[in-house]
């Protein structure tokens, strides 16, 4: 069954480009800020929208992400809202750009998989990454999804070895994210060099697009990543946008789905000069 992930990226590839991959947190920080910043994604060119749950331990995240995953919690933010954003995404009109829900599996574990994944088809959600549940526990949420038509998008990174590799690519669908660097999210860009050799590795074991994040920041970063990947991830860059306009107290100091586009816009230039470099 394709999926919206599988015709934007069949649509991207006849395009001879690779997709602009932008994730923010859902609720920060707030509820309708956070939905205006959504709303913007797409017509800044953005090509999938990756939309954060916020949770309070947050392993795998850098300094800039777990503060947003703070401020959205405070902000009364759940996993049932963060479902309803999508909803309400979809109801404004976009029924094209695909939406992939990132975080952890204790908030999904709590709401009850049956009920998630039900909820979460009729939000319109078309992919999940959640990223401490390894393949070893497919059963519990991976293989569900793919039944219900979801997308269970895995991340492969520079210590995924060739034996490794098929495991973690067994059931994965959507795309592959690979993780250029080992860390948190928001380090410093990884070797381009390193990451098109990775990009080349991951592409002999599967025929799925290869989306590659953490580190980007600028336009010229994304052209250079966009080279030899399918997909181009910047989160980090994303969410220090917003932190960006809000003040000491909370107050906002410029409207943070502005501050968004604007950076948005100018990384999706970047990725539109890209020209994919391996051969598909």
């Amino acid at each position: 069954m394709s999926t919206r992930i599988d015709r934007r990226f069949e649509k991207l590839k006849a395009e001879g480009r690779p997709a602009l991959v932008t994730y923010f947190m859902g609720g920060d920080p707030d509820y309708d800020t956070s939905l205006a910043i959504m709303k913007a994604l797409p017509k800044a060119g953005a090509d999938v929208i990756e939309l954060g749950m916020p949770f309070s331990d947050p392993m795998a995240d850098g300094p800039a992400i777990q503060a947003a995953g703070l401020r959205a919690l405070k902000g009364g933010q759940t996993l049932k809202k963060t479902l309803q954003m999508a909803r309400d995404f979809r109801a404004a009109g976009d029924n094209d750009t695909p939406i992939v829900l990132m975080g952890y599996y204790n908030p999904i574990y709590i709401y009850g998989v049956d009920r998630f994944l039900a909820d979460a088809m009729e939000a319109g959600i078309d992919g999940l990454i959640v990223v401490d549940l390894p393949p070893e526990m497919d059963e519990e949420l991976c293989i569900p999804a793919l039944k219900a038509g979801v997308n269970f998008i895995r991340l492969a990174t520079p210590t995924t070895d060739d034996h490794r590799l098929p495991k973690v690519l067994q059931n994965t669908s959507g795309f592959v994210y690979y993780v250029s660097m080992t860390g948190i999210t928001g380090s410093a860009l990884a070797d381009t060099d390193k990451v098109a050799a990775a990009v080349t590795r991951i592409k002999d074991h599967t025929d799925l697009p290869v989306c590659v994040g953490f580190g980007v920041k600028t336009a010229e970063q994304a052209r250079v990543i966009g080279a030899s990947a399918d997909g181009v991830v910047v989160g980090t860059a994303i969410v220090n946008a917003i932190a960006n306009v809000i003040g000491p107290k909370g107050e906002m100091t410029a409207n943070p789905a502005e501050a968004v586009a604007t950076l948005v816009n100018g990384l999706s230039q970047g990725v539109r000069s890209s020209r994919l470099a391996v051969a598909r």
